[in-house]
């Protein structure tokens, strides 16, 4: 049985993505493996054992292309609106809560924030098929 342990994305400064991390998530090193050219940084919660892999580029200066594959990650909190008014006080920009509707039923709500290179995260209510 296969089992999902990390996603990994590409981040041009260490120390601010790490600081966006642990604010917006309260995501904490859990191992850092530097290499000459490259380190591998591994980011989680207390609450599960899915890591963040952000891959730091020695001597890169530009920031990555998203690409158009790229969709988001996606968390589960217990109080969207009062994580989203958190993260307002953190300036970290979240955008505006939403409602998704299935068949006129209420499927999702959430909201969009994005890191420091970018990368989008959807922040969900925990709810329905979202635990």
């Amino acid at each position: 049985m296969a089992r999902l342990v990390h996603s990994m994305i590409r981040v041009l400064e260490e120390a601010r993505s790490l600081d966006f991390y642990r604010r917006a998530f309260g995501l904490e090193v859990a191992d850092r493996i530097a290499f000459d050219d490259f380190t591998l940084i591994y980011l989680r919660t207390p609450y599960g054992d899915f890591e963040l892999e952000l891959t730091v580029n020695a001597g890169r200066a530009e920031p990555y292309a998203l690409g158009e594959g790229y969709g988001h990650l996606a968390v589960v909190v217990e109080d969207l609106a009062a994580e989203r008014v958190r993260m307002e006080a953190e300036e970290l920009s979240p955008g505006p809560l939403r409602e998704l509707l299935h068949q006129g039923q209420p499927m999702a709500r959430f909201f969009f924030i994005a890191d420091p290179d970018g990368y989008r995260i959807e922040v969900l209510q925990r709810f329905g098929r979202f635990r």
